[in-house]
């Protein structure tokens, strides 16, 4: 049978896992514009003719269009994406990611204990006569308490999932930073970067900026994001091994100060 202490470890874990290949890949990104900015600093050409794809025929191949810069304008377009662009991507990928993570938490929980979905939760005939299971009926009235908590504000998510995953997410410090985060996030999607009155709403006394103005989101802001975000997993997985025990989570505790000694050991006694 399915132990969901292990279960939840794993979905958090997993979490933290796509977290650290994001921060990886986001660096290999950032020395691809640094490796593609010296090439170019170092060439003799100050004229720049660089095709890209506008559109897509029936035939599957691409519409191309062709842009000229000079070498200066180019250089500056490299730097607006190693510099602003790729941390926007990054802050929009580390809120999917937590959100997707605490979906499925609350999911694995209610799949766990169906009655936590509450006795007026409804669903309607049709979804009934269509789910192959009684596992499908459960996992069709999930998602569609799932989307009723995707249009929640913090507070609200929080005092809800609390009524199903025993963890209350106010008490973690690092939620409330999560919180702004994902306000910045809306704010780079919805409204071109430009806070406004939601954004300061959402955000509290974490709000970075007043409304109408740009919210910076450059590579410092989104590092101090993804450890923010790491810290609230962090504090998610020990509160979830707490009230629903993961050996999982137990090995790999009681295994990671073994792990650093024999680290320590080859670092100071080299072959």
């Amino acid at each position: 049978m399915s132990n969901l202490g292990n279960d939840l470890y794993r979905i958090v874990n997993g979490a933290k896992l796509v977290l650290f290949d994001q921060s990886e890949l986001a660096q290999l990104t950032y020395g691809a514009f640094d490796i593609a900015a010296r090439s170019m600093q170092e060439s003799d050409q100050e004229k720049i003719e660089i095709s890209f794809p506008v559109g897509y025929r029936a035939d599957k191949t691409t519409i191309d269009s062709k842009r000229t810069y000079n070498k200066e304008d180019l250089l500056r377009r490299y730097q607006y994406l190693a510099f602003n662009q790729l941390s926007v991507n990054g802050v929009v990928q580390l809120v999917t990611t937590v959100e997707a993570t605490l979906n499925d938490v609350v999911r694995a929980t209610i799949l766990k204990y169906p009655q936590k979905l509450g006795s007026k939760r409804s669903i309607s005939m049709k979804d009934v006569l269509e789910a192959a299971s009684m596992d499908e009926v459960h996992f069709r009235a999930t998602d569609g308490l799932i989307n009723e908590l995707s249009y929640k504000s913090p507070t609200e998510f929080a005092d809800a999932i609390k009524k199903i995953v025993p963890i209350s997410l106010m008490e973690c410090p690092a939620y409330h930073k999560y919180v702004e985060i994902k306000a910045t996030r809306d704010i780079f999607i919805h409204n071109r970067g430009i806070a406004n009155d939601v954004y300061t709403r959402k955000s509290g006394t974490h709000a970075r900026v007043n409304a109408g103005v740009a919210l910076p989101a450059g590579t410092q802001y989104y590092l101090e994001s993804l450890e923010s975000c790491l810290q609230m997993l962090e504090w998610l997985e020990k509160e979830l091994h707490d009230h629903w025990h993961s050996s999982e989570f137990e090995e790999r505790k009681n295994n990671k100060p073994e792990t650093v000694q024999k680290n320590e050991e080859t670092v100071a006694d080299p072959v």
